[in-house]
């Protein structure tokens, strides 16, 4: 006989208790419900460039490898224009859950001292982890009446106005570091802005301009014979093209580098950024990642969300004082 304080339940309540328990929220081992496990859908990752070029390339493959990392699929969506701004400016009224992320260039923290431009990039923006820098350089055609920066400089002198020169973007590093070049060196040059490389590199192989400032996505036809690299914009020399003098060390101070890194809206949860800062933080170790950044010659830069958030704030503030030193700054 069984005790009379045992609960035996019959078919009709084992289906009743059956039908609570599926519609309670599962918990996970962390003890967080399932339902508000992040990520648990596709993250949409905004690059602010057209398809095709080395800036699209490597967001490409940082999200293939996050994909990995993340256990959701990392979409990248093309925004090109305005200098690559329009990722940064979409975070904006995003909600700031994780599931909308943008490549941060270097330019998002220029333009809006340029003009007037819907975002803060330091109240706006959560600074998730930076991943990558840009190499940039300075090329001319093959048939270009100099070999060297040095004879550049002495041709344009000699033909004040006339000698054109392509870039990323206005106000995007590949201008202003030309810009900034050009006044110490006591030329003028006129600047004929692209979106980006992927319109930059062909428009330069047609014939279309003679003089390239921009990433070092050129080298294929620097190595063929169709470009010449006349300087690298760095504070050291590529280890791709060791030859290749900077800027700097061919008599002129300027120097321009390049980080870039992952960014949402502001506000967003610091457990929710910590994922996507581990999950992209382990890109870095990732050969075929690696091997595209080495395709296109660009280093390896980690931050980690703190530092990344400092150099924001700093650079901001540098930014505006080269951009006003330059005489470039909005009225208003």
């Amino acid at each position: 006989m069984q005790p009379t304080d045992r609960f035996t339940p019959n078919r009709r309540q084992l289906l009743t208790m059956a039908a609570a328990a599926a519609a309670m929220p599962t918990i996970l081992p962390s003890g967080v419900l399932a339902q508000d496990r992040f990520p648990s859908r596709p993250i949409t990752l905004i690059a602010p460039w057209p398809a095709g070029g080395s800036s699209d390339g490597v967001m490409r493959a940082i999200a293939e490898s996050a994909s990995k990392h993340l256990g959701v699929p990392v979409v990248v969506e093309n925004r090109p224009g305005v200098g690559g701004t329009l990722g940064a400016a979409a975070m904006v009224g995003a909600r700031p859950d994780g599931y909308t992320l943008t490549q941060l260039p270097l330019g998002i923290y220029r333009l809006p001292h340029m003009q007037k431009m819907p975002f803060d990039p330091v109240k706006d923006l959560t600074h998730v982890v930076c991943l990558v820098g840009y190499t940039f350089a300075i090329a001319c055609t093959a048939d270009a009446p100099f070999k060297t920066i040095q004879d550049m400089v002495a041709w344009a002198k000699a033909n004040p106005g006339k000698l054109e020169y392509g870039h990323t973007g206005t106000g995007t590093t590949p201008h202003l570091a030309v810009e900034e070049f050009a006044e110490k060196a006591g030329i003028k040059l006129n600047p004929i802005p692209y979106k980006g490389s992927a319109e930059l590199v062909p428009a330069i192989l047609g014939g279309h301009i003679r003089v390239m400032s921009g990433t070092l996505d050129v080298a294929p036809h620097v190595q063929s014979g169709k470009l010449r690299l006349l300087a690298t914009l760095g504070s050291k020399r590529s280890k791709a093209f060791p030859d290749v003098p900077t800027i700097k060390e061919s008599g002129w101070d300027t120097i321009s580098e390049s980080p870039f890194g992952i960014g949402g809206p502001a506000g967003m949860d610091p457990a929710v950024v910590r994922t996507l800062h581990d999950g992209f933080a382990k890109t870095l170790q990732d050969p075929l990642l690696l091997e595209t950044l080495d395709k296109f010659y660009m280093p390896a830069i980690y931050m980690n969300t703190a530092d990344y958030t400092a150099y924001a704030q700093r650079t901001f503030a540098a930014e505006k004082a080269t951009v006003e030193r330059l005489g470039l700054a909005r009225k208003s």
